[in-house]
């Protein structure tokens, strides 16, 4: 990939008058202690008032919340059986959580904490990650790990799901470009990125390498709100910054070997929080520009 240089952005506040000290972009510093979390740590996603989500919050089943200052709790149980992963919130605040023991997508009300089955497919492998549309459509990965596979699923805003690829690698990392026009689907062992055109029924078409990796794998993306990818890299103890077009931007030590997945939220939407097994914790560094989901869930 050739020689990257991190660049180091300073930002100085002002709180109550006196200057706050700088933070430095791109630089990873632990949020949570360690070992708060399963080896199932996943998700994760981040609501408007700086608390990141994340499965499996010190045990499995479970959706954490966790605080500005790293403090958490078990937000929700999710019904007997079922594990989460991927999360995603709605345009009315909903969450959404892949289920990849149940085949399902529940949509928990945030405020109420009540779990429904959104969606039910049981031609689905486990649903891992989900993306959303600037439509509210959803779309899941959907991998089959023992057997090298993954599919794609379209699920409309009716819950009702509709398989678009069912031949491709193990499908993990999704997500939407922020004109919807684009879909990026990572697939893990096959070390590749590809993006496919969206048409306006929702369905993809013109399916293309985005990037490739000579070693290490891949899991979750998110986008920033200029379409730049951010790329967890499993096993390279790394996050990718890359530009729309494909183009390296940064290179972020997570401080462990397996990020599983970031959101990008905060009080202004430019903190990344990652997931990170080795440790079983999440990290989080600073970005310079807010995350694509986090911006969709302001009021206007």
């Amino acid at each position: 990939m050739g020689c990257i240089t991190v660049l180091l952005v300073v930002m100085v506040g002002v709180v109550s008058g006196q200057a706050v000290a700088p933070s430095p972009l791109f630089i990873a510093t632990p949020l949570t202690q360690v070992g708060v979390f399963t080896s199932g740590i996943e998700g994760p996603a981040c609501d408007v008032d700086g608390n990141v989500y994340a499965v499996n919050y010190e045990r499995q089943g479970t959706i954490g919340r966790i605080r500005p200052d790293g403090s958490g709790e078990i937000y929700v149980e999710l019904p007997q059986g079922s594990v989460g992963n991927g999360i995603r919130f709605g345009s009315q605040r909903e969450m959404y959580v892949a289920d990849y023991v149940g085949h399902n997508v529940f949509e928990v009300q945030l405020r109420s904490r009540a779990i429904t089955i959104y969606s039910h497919d049981d031609n689905m492998n486990q649903p891992n990650d989900l993306a959303m549309a600037p439509s509210g459509v959803l779309y899941a990965s959907d991998p089959n790990w023992a057997e090298g596979s993954g599919q794609i699923w379209r699920i409309g805003l009716d819950g009702n799901a509709t398989r678009l690829f069912g031949d491709m690698g193990t499908t993990n990392g999704i997500e939407v470009s922020p004109d919807g026009r684009t879909l990026y689907v990572g697939e893990s062992d096959e070390r590749v990125i590809w993006a496919f055109d969206i048409g306006v029924d929702g369905t993809v078409f013109g399916k293309r390498v985005f990037m490739r990796f000579a070693d290490h794998g891949l899991d979750g993306l998110r986008s920033d709100v200029d379409g730049n990818l951010y790329v967890t890299r499993y096993g390279a103890g790394t996050v990718l910054k890359v530009s729309p077009s494909g183009r390296i931007l940064q290179e972020v030590n997570v401080l462990g070997a397996r990020p599983s997945n970031i959101c990008l939220g905060g009080m202004d939407g430019r903190t990344a929080y990652v997931t990170e097994v080795e440790h079983r914790r999440l990290v989080q560094f600073r970005v310079d520009r807010p995350g694509l989901a986090w911006q969709r869930l302001r009021p206007e």
